[in-house]
């Protein structure tokens, strides 16, 4: 391996580092139910709050586990998709084949 590819996976992995470290500050949310259930995650899908309109718990538990849950997978999923962006936008250019990463 050459100094040069050497110099560039050491930039790659610094940049990497410092990217994990914003994805803990980026902030998505998910709703479910028109609203009813709004779950917030943040770029390490880690659920951070969960807000429930006082409608939403009189439709009975069941729907309302439900809405949670489809709250709460649309935030992971955001926070997915916010996550795969920005790491292609770091490895852009390195010509890896798509999912290496």
């Amino acid at each position: 391996m050459n100094s040069n590819m050497m110099k560039q996976l050491q930039q790659m992995q610094t940049k990497m580092a410092k990217l994990q470290g914003e994805l803990g500050d980026m902030i998505v949310t998910g709703t479910a139910g028109g609203g009813a259930v709004t779950v917030t995650a943040d770029g390490h899908q880690k659920l951070l709050s969960v807000a429930i309109e006082p409608e939403a718990a009189e439709e009975g538990a069941e729907l309302l586990a439900d809405m949670f849950l489809a709250a709460a997978n649309d935030a992971l999923d955001k926070a997915r998709e916010m996550a795969a962006q920005h790491m292609g936008q770091l490895t852009a250019g390195l010509g890896l084949p798509p999912g290496l990463l």
